[in-house]
């Protein structure tokens, strides 16, 4: 390795540059960067890459996946619970495309996670050389930004670019594709983080005029309503928001994403909206005559039919992303802003309010739901074992400390209405693009991100199965994740539809499983099936008690559905509890 120096433009510092190869300097450059845990699978495109790291591997620990879809997903867990950007590398061609699901995941649920790829030699770019696919086209509309480099000089400006606008203002996945041959070529290497993008604003200055509408508003409301997304713990606004509700004295509502920025038992905490949220925020929104959107993007889950959509009410959408502004529901007031910053001017202008009569509609429809709906999830008279209940045992034996990391389908919306949170950043799931699969890999990026933290996968026994295979993963970097199946032999949610609007035609939606506690031993981790109500107890306690990765089957009900449920297309004030 030869060292040089070099004087930069300004003359106002010296830099000490390296001559090595351009593989080194991408493992450089994610040190300097602060990566400590990067995911991926190897291969021919990449091997150079591999080869460096291997030099590194005190600075750098590489996890090998079982597949690069969960080494995204993996690298999405690891963003999530901790707020650094995740890290995952890929070789070219499939190894690249494999990727692609989880980048997409990453871009529509906002994660900060910067993804590099191998590439063929830049001499047969477009040629249709082994393992070439044009991984930037395929990959321009799930980033928030790529680039292809073909270069060694480079690499250190562009890794430095990514890594800032991954994680810069709304958050969202980069993509590096980097040719063999910049690989192994050897340039003078010097590293400077990026501070900023020309043309590019991440965070728009907040309007004070706006937040002083934004507080008229809110001060002379009868029956105002707030809605929160992942926006506020992005943000880290989660205190601001807490203070801002307590002064208010709004009812607050969220999220699936936004679930655990304020914990499950503050009083003015009402619960869930959405498809499958709580009976009371979802009829209210219809009632409400001001409705304060923070950090989320009134997505279709969330509002139903649109042009029902809380019609009545004063709109205030606080938002870092222009592009949300009126995207779907139009706003009265705009206050465009990093939420901490704005939730911060809000602050001193809310006066102290109480809403009484307001407050009680909700607890009077809550009752309601929990006549016809909780009760029987939690506590029920039925023999067989309901996932409601088992996330209740969850929550007594963790003391709802756990994080909990969810697939996709009736467990998920059963996880994120049962679990319980006093942590922020507790709620981990897919929830934009609805990846069945993503629970397993992301709870690994979740643990070894946050070691002391009790991490727990709730999983259905469809999107165990598509990826299954990282308890390899799990086995051989012994991460201690809690693993929790909830078997009921169907693709429950698609079953939930078939049964409520096809008539009961289950087609190809029940499943014929294998053994799972026998797979999850071949991998040598401690596993049980529980198949009684008087057997959950016990089971989850021992293995809350385990020092070591737990895997536990639950065999639920069958055909148990999930209500509250807003059928697709409707209003949310049709929301339905049977």
């Amino acid at each position: 390795m030869k060292e040089t120096q070099s004087i930069q433009v300004n003359k106002k510092s010296t830099k000490t540059t390296h001559r090595i190869s351009g593989s080194e300097a991408i493992i450089r450059c994610l040190i300097a960067e602060g990566v400590d845990i990067l995911y991926g699978y190897p291969g021919g495109a990449i091997m150079p890459v591999y080869d460096e790291l291997y030099k590194y591997q005190d600075r750098i620990h590489h996890v090998l996946t079982r597949h690069e879809q969960c080494a995204a997903h993996a690298a999405q867990g690891y963003a999530r619970i901790s707020g650094k950007v995740g890290v995952a590398m890929a070789t070219s061609g499939p190894g690249a495309t494999n990727l692609i699901t989880g980048i997409a995941d990453a871009q529509i649920d906002s994660t900060p996670m910067v993804c590099i790829t191998g590439q063929v030699f830049s001499h047969l770019l477009g040629s249709d050389a082994f393992q070439e696919t044009d991984i930037i086209g395929i990959s321009t509309p799930v980033t928030k930004w790529n680039h292809q480099i073909t270069k060694a000089s480079e690499i250190p400006s562009v890794i430095a670019k990514a890594f800032y606008i991954a994680k810069s203002g709304r958050p969202g996945p980069v993509l590096i594709d980097i040719t063999k041959d910049a690989q192994v070529e050897e340039f003078d290497f010097a590293y400077e983080k990026c501070t900023a993008v020309r043309s590019y604003n991440p965070v728009p200055t907040t309007n004070p005029d706006a937040v002083s509408k934004a507080a008229q508003l809110i001060n002379s409301a009868k029956k105002p309503m707030i809605v929160w997304g992942q926006g506020v713990i992005l943000g880290e606004a989660e205190n601001e928001l807490k203070a801002v509700i307590e002064k208010s004295g709004v009812p607050a509502a969220w999220t699936i994403l936004g679930a655990s920025a304020i914990p499950t038992s503050h009083p003015l905490n009402i619960g869930m909206v959405g498809m499958h949220g709580n009976y009371a925020p979802n009829k209210l929104t219809n009632e409400c005559d001001v409705l304060i959107a923070i950090g989320m993007r009134f997505d279709d889950r969330v509002t139903g039919k649109l042009d029902t959509y809380a019609k009545q009410a004063k709109i205030i959408h606080f938002e870092i992303d222009p592009a949300e502004i009126d995207k779907n529901v139009k706003s009265d007031v705009a206050v465009l802003g990093d939420a901490k910053e704005s939730l911060k001017q809000l602050l001193p202008l809310l006066e102290e309010k109480t809403y009484p009569q307001w407050l009680q509609k909700f607890k009077d429809l809550y009752a309601i739901e929990f006549e016809k709906v909780i009760k029987n999830d939690i506590h029920p008279t039925k023999e067989g074992l309901t996932m409601g209940e088992v996330l209740k045992e969850i929550n007594i034996q963790t003391k709802a400390e756990a994080a909990i990391v969810s697939d996709v389908g009736q467990h998920q919306m059963i996880a994120c209405r049962y679990a319980e949170f006093n942590t922020t950043k507790s709620n981990i799931t897919s929830g934009g693009l609805g990846t069945m699969g993503f629970a397993l890999p992301a709870a690994i990026g979740a643990k070894m991100a946050a070691p002391d933290r009790e991490v727990v996968a709730i999983i259905g026994d469809g999107g165990y199965q598509m990826t299954i295979q990282e308890l390899g993963t799990i086995f051989q970097q012994r991460v201690p994740v809690k693993i929790v199946v909830l078997n009921n032999e169907f693709l429950g949610m698609v079953r939930q539809w078939q049964q409520l609007f096809f008539d009961k035609r289950y087609a190809s939606t029940e499943m014929t499983n294998p053994d799972f506690v026998a797979i999850a031993k071949g991998y040598f981790i401690e596993a049980k099936k529980v198949t009684k109500r008087d057997e959950l107890k016990d089971a989850v306690a021992e293995m809350i008690a385990c020092e070591g990765p737990y895997f536990l089957e639950v065999c639920v009900e069958k055909e148990d559905n999930v209500f509250p449920m807003i059928p697709a297309g409707a209003s949310v004030s049709d929301v339905r509890l049977s």
